[in-house]
């Protein structure tokens, strides 16, 4: 009989706690202060894993820091103190200072904000592309190598051109045959270089 009356006061106890606990006035558990029942200088593993490595012990060296509920010392004076200076500034010297930090603020916020645009512009800009690869490379063949060059003449000139790479080889040796020949070379080996240089170019209509 002693046992069971001991058992049906557990049990009765067990469900008035669980009553309270489920009761929707009760805050909750993890809202509450921790207190420290055992202190120990050992490596704990399960703290390690609650506090992902930061805490590998709850001795009496941490507890006072990450159970504190007040700031240090030297910060409750510091504390004190700008009260006690806030406290004898009057209303209006107070909002004379507001108005003036937050001018201070706004043109700090401006110029930020102007940097971050000007950094902006000019990142746009030097990434912006400034010519067309095609158009260049369709440059370059036509000149290099004379591609896309028109054959045609124009009314009036003596002569046939040819497109394509002969034609390119012509002007090219043309060129360099001018570059080689001196002033007081005979005239007639300049004249056909330069009449094909002309008709070449002559007839590039559009180009």
């Amino acid at each position: 009989p002693s046992v069971l009356d001991s058992f049906a006061l557990l049990s009765g106890q067990l469900n008035t706690l669980n009553k309270v606990l489920k009761h929707e006035k009760t805050p909750l558990l993890r809202n509450q202060v921790i207190i420290p029942l055992v202190l120990s200088p050992d490596r704990d593993e399960e703290i390690m894993r609650q506090t992902e490595g930061r805490v590998p012990v709850f001795s009496h060296e941490v507890v006072p820091d990450h159970l504190r509920t007040k700031p240090d010392p030297e910060v409750e004076e510091q504390e004190k103190q700008l009260i006690t200076d806030a406290a004898r500034i009057s209303p209006d010297v107070a909002q004379k200072q507001i108005q003036s930090l937050n001018k201070m603020c706004s043109n700090l916020l401006e110029k930020i904000t102007k940097e971050e645009r000007e950094s902006e512009s000019g990142g746009l800009r030097q990434n912006k592309q400034t010519f067309n690869p095609a158009d260049t490379n369709a440059l370059v063949a036509a000149v290099a190598f004379g591609k896309g060059l028109s054959n045609r003449r124009p009314p009036g000139s003596g002569g046939s051109v040819q497109s394509g790479q002969p034609g390119a080889g012509a002007i090219i040796a043309g060129a360099s045959g001018m570059q080689q020949v001196p002033m007081s070379g005979a005239p007639t080996q300049q004249q056909p270089m330069l009449a094909g240089v002309q008709m070449t170019q002559a007839g590039q209509p559009g180009k």
